[in-house]
């Protein structure tokens, strides 16, 4: 039996992406907790069974979390993936209450998930997924969030399997993954 899985772990092609970085080792995520925006806990096995587009953001983000945002709305009307989740974890659980980011989420249309984690669980979460997020503090007591603006597919397996990074776009996004379902690997 080893020897079968080490032999099919030699064998496995990598996939060539167009936009995207194929993880040679799909990376099973370390256990975590998130909350939805109906108040529901989610773990690692909501993402078992289809695949998942995750997103670090925060709701008071000036430019680059709507741009993404926009971009995975264009995104969802292209996917040959039916069901194709997008994930949208907020970096500022201080500030993004589940009633902000329904209202924030909403504005960009219908199958975003909103999803909150404890602010000491934070840090752990990503660094599993290899993002950063940090306060800057700003004059008057004010602060922004510095954070990653990757976006993380993970398979039905929950398994981390690709990256994207800017820049970001529908129709490059769209034929990876167009590509990693023809090779079966979604």
């Amino acid at each position: 039996m080893a020897g079968a899985l080490l032999a099919h772990m030699l064998t496995q092609r990598s996939v060539a992406l167009q936009g995207g970085t194929w993880l040679a080792r799909p990376r099973a995520l370390a256990p975590f907790s998130l909350t939805d925006t109906e108040g529901r806990s989610v773990g690692n096995d909501a993402l078992r069974g289809h695949a998942t587009l995750v997103y670090f953001g925060f709701t008071s983000c000036p430019d680059v979390c709507p741009a993404t945002l926009a971009t995975l709305r264009e995104l969802r009307s292209r996917t040959p993936l039916a069901d194709l989740r997008m994930w949208f974890v907020t970096v500022d659980p201080d500030r993004d209450t589940p009633q902000a980011l329904r209202d924030y989420l909403g504005a960009f249309g219908p199958g975003f998930v909103g999803l909150r984690a404890a602010p000491a669980a934070l840090p752990a979460l990503l660094h599993d997924f290899s993002a950063f997020a940090g306060k800057r503090e700003q004059p008057g007591g004010a602060y922004g969030v510095d954070h990653s603006a990757t976006l993380f597919l993970v398979d039905g397996h929950a398994q981390l399997i690709a990256v994207f990074s800017p820049p970001l776009q529908a129709q490059v996004i769209d034929a990876d993954l167009r590509t990693l379902a023809a090779e079966h690997r979604l």
